[in-house]
């Protein structure tokens, strides 16, 4: 049994654990802390404000989930502005070992990994196929995107990708003003930008002038809380747009990979998982012209596995 600390860092959180490991596989997760990424100018910041907590001594190998491109040696998060260096990683957090890979990569292994219990159905078929790839879209402070493969012979490889950068495609006349409103901040409009946590705000921004109402949203956190609790209409038919928007994407996405299935995970996947099966998110997926067939085929499965980031990059090194 051996032991290692895991991380997952996002635009918003920096997530933490001991993973105990055995067998090839990661047996449970301990001492997980959550750190706020503004209070911390780094992250060797973070990470030492959490190894302060742990009692001595401290695993020697780590292992770092970010969101954001680990092309080359310098890494940049996409939404927050740490930054890493693999060359120098492992000293700088006093580490034998730290392996860094990109968020979606290690939510590829919890999905790979994670039993009926862990993938609550969404839309779609109650099966789920034995082999086959798996798309996997997750909102959050920005929008992962990767892929599983499975094998016949039990055996997987995930791929993970920046697909929540493709360009964002209007479906109807108010998605058409919405990207008339985001190209006024942006020079490109990426999916990202609507999918994911701030892309609510454009949303109701934009609802406000068609229906010629000057109430300006709230901070984002209280803008989703109004949402969810039906306390402002107008949240809520951003909502309602949200969950039309992200059905249109997944679906776009499993069109791309050619997924035999797909998993919405995420941070905000999880907190709707109580709104997304009775919202327009299904019809969406499914509305794909020649396809619709097809895409009424494949079954949607919402990740409700608690941490899977940290679970994923455990898994990860139990494989490696």
């Amino acid at each position: 049994m051996t032991k290692a600390i895991v991380a997952d860092i996002g635009g918003t959180h920096a997530r933490f654990a001991i993973a105990i490991i055995a067998d090839g596989r990661p047996v449970r997760l301990e001492q997980i802390a959550t750190k706020r990424v503004a209070d911390h100018a780094t992250i060797e910041a973070a990470w030492r404000s959490y190894i302060d907590t742990l009692a001595l001594p401290v695993p020697r190998q780590g292992a770092i989930a970010m969101a954001g491109s680990v092309k080359g040696d310098v890494l940049r998060f996409t939404n927050n502005p740490w930054v890493i260096d693999r060359r120098t990683i492992a000293d700088t957090l006093d580490l034998d070992r730290c392996v860094v890979c990109n968020d979606f990569d290690a939510v590829g292994h919890t999905v790979a990994q994670s039993g009926s219990d862990d993938l609550a159905h969404l839309c779609g078929p109650a099966t789920w196929p034995e082999s086959g790839v798996i798309s996997i879209i997750g909102p959050g402070t920005g929008l992962g995107i990767a892929s599983v493969l499975r094998l016949a012979n039990g055996d997987y490889h995930v791929i993970p990708t920046e697909g929540g950068h493709l360009d964002f495609a209007p479906l109807d006349d108010f998605e058409d003003a919405l990207l008339a409103h985001l190209r006024k901040i942006h020079d490109r409009v990426s999916i990202e930008r609507i999918v994911s946590g701030p892309g609510l705000r454009p949303i109701y921004e934009t609802l406000a002038a068609q229906q010629g109402k000057t109430s300006q949203p709230e901070d984002d956190p209280v803008l989703w809380q109004q949402a969810l609790s039906g306390e402002d209409e107008l949240a809520v038919q951003a909502l309602k747009r949200f969950c039309l928007s992200l059905g249109a994407v997944a679906g776009d996405i499993a069109i791309a990979q050619g997924a035999s299935a797909v998993v919405i995970a995420g941070g905000l996947g999880a907190r709707l998982a109580d709104y997304l099966p009775r919202s327009g998110f299904a019809k969406r997926f499914t509305a794909k012209g020649r396809y619709q067939q097809h895409m009424e085929s494949l079954p949607v499965r919402l990740l409700v596995a608690e941490e899977p980031g940290l679970f994923g990059m455990a898994a990860m090194l139990a494989r490696s």
